[in-house]
């Protein structure tokens, strides 16, 4: 995960977080739901970087086992 979907993904779940909190003091039911639903966009993101990460690193992992053999059966 980028530095850059780090920092948006946290400005996103705190503006959710910022609106649930005033929709709470103002007692503005729509909007406290609205931060909430930002809450979990932002943290659906951040799964997604983690699934994205993890697959690429079984793919670097996968690549060096793949090299590893070849290398033992060229020997």
């Amino acid at each position: 995960m980028s530095i850059e979907d780090k920092a948006s993904n946290k400005v996103e779940d705190l503006t959710g977080k910022a609106k649930e909190a005033e929709g709470k003091v103002t007692n503005d039911s729509q909007r406290e739901a609205e931060g909430k639903t930002d809450q979990v966009k932002s943290d659906l993101k951040d799964v997604g970087e983690q699934v994205k990460d993890a697959g690429a690193k079984a793919k670097d992992t996968a690549q060096g086992l793949v090299d590893k053999a070849r290398d033992a059966v060229n020997k």
